[in-house]
Parts: structure tokens; C-alpha cells; sequence
């Protein structure tokens, strides 16, 4: 709420009442639109020890508001329309200047198809892996249950996203396909490296507390312990672990983000109105992230992780299909939303019963 207020002010200071009002549609905007982020990050910060999430508060924000939402797109026209640096500083700080007969806002358009088959192969692994894996509960059991039998051949993930990354650059990149199929296989590459590399110091630092513990068959307090929907380790990783699950996060916002700062140009062209009002609301959801781990609302409402992966799918396959087609913003976030809100009513409807059961 401070940051807001400062934020607010200094929008209203530099900008009058029309940046003021920009910057505050922009903030909204990113927390109705971002729930589901919130909910997929909280599943991944609460495997993290407290340092880390405060990490993740602290210096995650800095590279969410200043990374992503300020120096990211400064880097993509750089590279996709290859101009320098000083020229793209130039372009963005002047709304009116081209270079190359376009704008910056119209080059960072521009390099639309690759950002989003980035985003887009990221995310529709991350749905993969989790609607193909064995998971503890399920909310949709007649999808679920097939899935996950399916899901036991070696790789079918990877393999199912490289299928719809060559469809995708077959029927919606037309002359991009090349730059498609590259951004395609970067974002997926990026997903494989990440993910594997917690996944190895993760099960690594579970191996050596088993170790300490004089536990080596994984019965005692460590790595036997399985909790949430996707049975993920209840231990809380720290170290080398921690950190590539931090980066995994930090990639996991950015590939949420690429579309809303894409969009945002739609309502300023002031690179640094975009950066603020992203910002805030930014800012809002690492904080909502950090409450759901905090209160346990997750192990509380135990759909909500299925909900949030449902509208990942969702956003993965808008994100493709928007290489072609224009889909709005508010379309991608009501599905989210939907997700969530039913996952919500299942999660409910289920304690109801449980509560019932008890008494009865």
C-alpha cells in the first residue's frame, strides 16, 4: 500500500491526472489479470525457506518491475529489430520517433510472434508436466485419471509441445515460422534447463539430509514426504536448490508478463507509466503469493492448484494462437479467472463434504 500511494503520487506529480489515471488502470489491470500466477507461484514458493521467499519479495520485485516490465522490452527490439541500444533508449523515450519507419511500440509489436511462442512453449510445459504427472488428488478425475496413464511414456510432454510448437508455426506464423520455431525451442530449452537443474540439487540436498539423518532408505523425516496435488517434497529446499527455483519463478512471471507489457502500449506509450503501473500491480501479486503460502490456503482449498494449471493451458494455447490472431487481454484474464473461481467452488464443496462426513 505504501509503494501504491508513492507510485500514485508520483504519477500524478510528473503526469498530472491523465498519467494518474493510467497508472492506476494499468496496476488494476495486472492484479485482476495475474491470479492465477499468484496461485501457480504460491505452489512453488512454499517448497522455499522463508529466506528465500523474502528473496523473492525483495529482489524478485526489483527484477519483475525493472527487468520485465522496463529493460526486457528495451532488449527484445533491440534484438529482433536489430538497432543499438542508445537508438532503442531513444526510441522509447520518444513515442513520436522511428527508426526503421517504426515506432518503438510498433517494433516491440512486432516482435509479438517470438515473445509469445516463448511464453507460450514455457507454460504449455508447465501444464503438461502437470496434467500428464501423478498427482495425489484430483479435481477432474474423467480427464485426470487418463492423462496421467498416458503421461507415464518417457518425455510425452516434450514431445506433445513440440507437436503444437511446428503446428503453430505451420497455420499462425505464415513468414515468422523461422523466428517461431527458434523462440519456441528457446523457451522450452529454457524450461527443460531450470526446472531440471532444481530438480537435481533439490533431490541432491534430500539425499544429504537422509544422509544426516542416518535415514538412507527415504523413511524417515526427509524425502518420503509428499505433499499437495502434485506430491512434490514437503522439505523446504534452501541453497543451490532454492536459487534454480528462483530463477524457475522469476521465468515463470516473465512468461506471464509478455503479454501484458505487449498490451500495455495499447493504453500509454510512456515506457516509464508501463513500468509503474505493472509495477504495483506486480508488487500486489508476489505479496498475495507470499499470503497464500503464509496461510496455507493452498493445503486449505486444494483445487486451486489445479484451477491455476487449467488456466496456464489456457494462456499457453491463447499465447500461440495470438501469433496470429488478435485476442484481448480481458478475454485471457475471465478464463483465468474462471478457473480459479471454480476450482475455488469445487474446494469448498469438497470441505463441506469432509465436515459433514466428520460430524456424521
Amino acid at each position: 500500500m505504501g509503494i501504491t500511494v508513492i507510485g500514485l503520487a508520483a504519477a500524478a506529480y510528473f503526469w498530472g491526472a491523465d498519467g494518474f489515471g493510467i497508472v492506476l488502470i494499468l496496476s488494476v489491470l495486472e492484479i485482476s489479470l495475474s491470479f492465477d500466477n499468484a496461485v501457480i507461484n504460491a505452489t512453488i514458493l512454499k517448497r522455499m525457506t522463508p529466506f528465500w521467499q523474502r528473496i523473492f519479495l525483495t529482489v524478485g520485485v526489483l527484477i519483475a518491475v525493472f527487468g520485465m516490465r522496463l529493460v526486457f522490452p528495451l532488449l527484445v527490439v533491440a534484438l529482433t529489430a536489430h538497432i543499438g541500444p542508445q537508438t532503442v533508449v531513444s526510441l522509447a523515450l520518444d513515442s513520436k520517433k522511428t527508426a526503421n519507419g517504426l515506432t518503438y511500440a510498433q517494433h516491440l509489436d512486432a516482435a509479438h510472434p517470438a515473445i509469445a511462442a516463448f511464453g507460450g512453449m514455457f507454460l504449455l510445459m508447465i501444464f503438461l508436466d502437470f496434467i500428464l504427472g501423478e498427482k495425489e488428488v484430483r479435481w477432474l478425475g474423467w480427464i485426470e485419471g487418463p492423462l496421467e496413464r498416458i503421461g507415464k511414456l518417457n518425455q510425452l510432454s516434450v514431445v506433445t509441445s513440440m507437436i503444437v510448437l511446428m503446428l503453430s508455426a505451420r497455420f499462425f506464423a505464415e513468414a515468422r515460422a523461422e523466428t517461431v520455431l527458434l523462440a519456441g525451442v528457446a523457451g522450452l530449452t529454457t524450461y527443460l534447463a531450470v526446472s531440471g537443474l532444481s530438480d537435481l540439487f533439490e533431490e541432491s540436498g534430500s539425499a544429504e539430509d537422509d544422509d544426516e539423518d542416518g535415514n538412507d532408505d527415504g523413511s524417515g523425516d526427509g524425502a518420503g514426504v509428499k505433499s499437495g496435488a502434485t506430491g512434490k517434497s514437503a522439505l523446504l529446499v534452501a541453497g543451490k536448490a532454492a536459487f534454480f527455483l528462483f530463477l524457475y519463478l522469476e521465468v515463470l512471471d516473465a512468461s506471464f508478463s509478455f503479454d501484458g507489457v505487449v498490451g500495455a502500449f495499447a493504453i500509454s506509450q510512456n515506457i516509464f507509466q508501463i513500468a509503474l503501473g505493472l509495477g504495483i500491480g506486480a508488487m500486489y501479486i508476489r505479496s498475495l503469493t507470499v499470503y497464500l503460502v503464509r496461510q496455507g490456503t493452498l493445503d486449505d482449498y486444494i483445487y486451486l492448484e489445479h484451477g491455476a494449471h487449467y488456466a496456464i493451458g489456457a494462456l499457453a494455447i491463447i499465447l500461440m494462437v495470438s501469433i496470429r490472431y488478435s485476442i484481448p487481454e480481458v478475454v485471457t484474464g475471465l478464463i483465468g479467472v474462471a478457473f480459479i473461481g471454480l476450482a475455488l467452488i469445487s474446494s469448498l464443496a469438497r470441505n463441506r463434504r469432509l465436515a459433514e462426513a466428520d460430524s456424521a
